[in-house]
């Protein structure tokens, strides 16, 4: 810092008998410059408490970054895996309608000869117009599918065409309930959040505290200053020269803000806490409704995955009787009805475990480790 003073006065003195004396009005000034640093000492532990507060907040961006790169990851792999049981459910519709293609011909051919009724003809007319019904509408579910995965990985065309590395959905049916409980406690992105809160409750309230110490402060600098004189002894004077000091204190009374601000941080700690808690109670809540939902998908499956070899027995043995003309077109529709639901059943068993798989991974922290599968 620097200034420049100045000033213009004359003296006039009246001595005791009344006579006077004085001098002519001069001007006098003053050109000074500063240099001052000052360095706290001790204020209370605030320092340290803002530098860990600091530390804190770039623990809570990174946790958030990772939470932000979880929720993508577990939504990316959902619609990963349902591209894939969309694609599947695809090619069984075009299997069965491939069948009822070839049925068609046959029952057209034999109608044509007189060997089959006309009511066989028109059902397998029926029959493959629905077929085909339900081929362009599930072309139309794995188009959507495909188009908000391009959305998710960002491309730039929507419509582009997908090169998948898995052809079939691969389930982990050997997941275990303690090991996922344990790393849920531990690495879950969300409660971690909330312990950071909670810490950073600690902090505030740690500096409030520390306006109740004293405060200690190194004080330096280098002065330098000109004087000028018009009418004196000596026409100018510069001095320059290093100045230091320690300033001690305490605030004594601030209007009872102190007690107010400690009070409201002891406060948000407390409420901090109670966020804990509460989370840790969901995080229980959320861990029991997706083992349920996993153990049970898992019995569902293993019943659809015997159930769909069964109905494909007995759809080979309803083919041979028809050809053999044991069994009506009727009959053999059924048989066929049944062991596409079947599939379908089985893809969906399949799917539900695996998304209760990507649930529990992103519940437990361990979603990222997927990206490198």
């Amino acid at each position: 810092n620097g200034g420049y003073s100045g000033n213009y006065f004359g003296n006039h003195y009246t001595l005791p008998n009344d006579s006077t004396s004085g001098t002519a009005a001069s001007y006098n000034g003053t050109l000074n410059a500063a240099l001052t640093a000052e360095w706290t000492l001790f204020n209370g532990f605030s320092i340290q408490s803002n530098y860990a507060r600091l530390q804190e907040l770039k623990a809570m961006g990174e946790l958030n970054t990772r939470m932000a790169l979880e929720d993508f990851v577990a939504n990316l792999s959902a619609e990963y895996y349902n591209y894939i049981k969309e694609q599947l459910s695809l090619a069984n519709l075009k299997a069965s309608l491939e069948f009822s293609q070839d049925r068609l011909y046959i029952v057209e051919a034999s109608y044509g000869i007189g060997a089959a009724s006309g009511l066989d003809y028109q059902q397998a007319q029926v029959d493959y117009n629905a077929d085909h019904s339900a081929y362009i509408t599930q072309l139309e579910v794995v188009a959507a599918s495909r188009f908000k995965l391009n959305q998710l990985m960002a491309l730039d065309s929507i419509e582009a065409p997908l090169a998948l590395a898995d052809t079939s959905i691969a389930i982990d049916t050997c997941i275990l309930r303690d090991s996922i409980w344990m790393a849920a406690q531990e690495n879950n992105a969300q409660l971690l959040v909330a312990y950071k809160n909670h810490r950073l409750s600690q902090l505030d309230l740690k500096q409030a505290q520390s306006r109740n110490y004293p405060y200690l402060k190194l004080n330096g600098g280098y002065q330098w200053r000109d004087n000028s004189f018009e009418n004196s002894t000596y026409l100018r004077q510069t001095q320059m020269g290093p100045q230091f000091g320690i300033t001690a204190g305490i605030t004594l009374f601030d209007g009872m803000n102190r007690r107010r601000e400690q009070q409201n941080a002891r406060i948000q700690m407390e409420n901090k806490q109670l966020q804990i808690e509460q989370f840790q109670l969901a995080l229980k809540t959320d861990m029991a409704n997706l083992w349920t939902a996993y153990t049970n998908n898992i019995k569902l499956y293993n019943i659809e995955r015997d159930n769909q070899v069964v109905a494909q027995i007995n759809f080979d043995i309803a083919m041979e009787r028809y050809r053999l003309r044991e069994l009506s077109g009727i009959e053999l529709r059924e048989a066929q009805l049944s062991l596409l639901e079947s599939e379908k059943r089985l893809l969906q068993a399949e799917y539900n475990i695996k998304l209760c798989e990507i649930s529990l991974l992103h519940l437990s922290g361990q979603i990222l480790d997927m990206l490198g599968e």
